[in-house]
């Protein structure tokens, strides 16, 4: 059988311990792995291609990045978008997603929830037609257009600076603003949320347990069940807590330091 493509973006500095780590699983797993860059990716395993941002989104002075953060990720989110509407059949998935089994989409669809109202756009993919795509593209392409998805404390506040004539910048706005609420509101629109899959597929471990990856590594394997395809480690946190209190070595007996074992990928 052949499996599908994945596709990830890289802006930065060398790939770090988690990133690794995770972009070898998938080829261990047997997937062909993509990494779109615009410039070379220091770190990058054997075995993945490298290819240029620009065959997507061809201006990398375009490149947005999110004001408190200093994350490329409203740019990223634009990026898996635009690639997903021009290579049908493609998976996107986020440098700290690790494959613990092949990935399968189903119709062209792949991705889960992360709870029952909200999916997550970590591990992605749909239809190169999808009408979600579309909305996304269309939407991400203003820079200062009125996410009707956030909550209302957010949203007055941008309401407002629109009709002060002082509108607000993606980059200013709340964390994730094109990704996981956007995605989500529109595949309801089009009634394309209906392809979720339920959490413990792609995130049995969610958000608010990440701590669990420095515990015993039976914590974490409790949370994965015959189905679950895909651990998401949640890199900005969990990069930062792997530096902070552990000077970049995963803890022993943690199961980021099992599979890195498993991978032969070293901190």
């Amino acid at each position: 059988m052949t499996l599908a493509t994945i596709a990830m973006f890289w802006d930065g500095p060398p790939l770090g311990f988690i990133e690794r780590l995770c972009v070898q699983s998938f080829v261990d797993a047997g997937h062909p792995v993509v990494m779109f860059s615009y410039g070379p990716v220091e770190g990058l395993p054997a075995g993945v291609e490298a290819a240029p941002a620009t065959d997507i989104l061809p201006n990398p002075k375009t490149m947005i990045r999110h004001a408190r953060t200093g994350s490329p990720a409203p740019y990223s989110d634009k990026f898996r978008y635009h690639l997903l509407s021009r290579h049908d059949g493609i998976i996107w998935s986020d440098t700290d997603a690790y494959c613990l089994r092949p990935f399968e989409p189903h119709a062209g669809y792949f991705f889960g929830r992360e709870n029952d109202a909200v999916v997550a756009n970590g591990v992605l993919a749909l239809p190169a037609a999808s009408p979600t795509l579309k909305s996304l593209i269309a939407f991400c392409d203003d820079e200062y257009a009125i996410p009707v998805w956030m909550g209302h404390r957010h949203l007055a506040e941008i309401e407002r600076r629109a009709a002060e004539s002082d509108p607000m910048h993606v980059s200013e706005m709340p964390w994730g603003v094109w990704g996981p609420r956007a995605l989500s509101h529109f595949l309801k629109e089009h009634d394309e949320f209906r392809h979720a899959l339920p959490p413990h597929v792609l995130y049995p471990v969610s958000f608010g347990d990440r701590q669990l990856y420095f515990r015993k590594a039976a914590m974490t394997w409790g949370r994965v069940r015959e189905d679950t395809v895909s651990i998401h480690f949640y890199g900005r946190r969990c990069r930062r807590r792997l530096e902070l209190r552990h000077d970049g070595v995963p803890p022993q007996g943690s199961i980021l330091a099992e599979l890195a074992e498993r991978h032969g990928v070293t901190a």
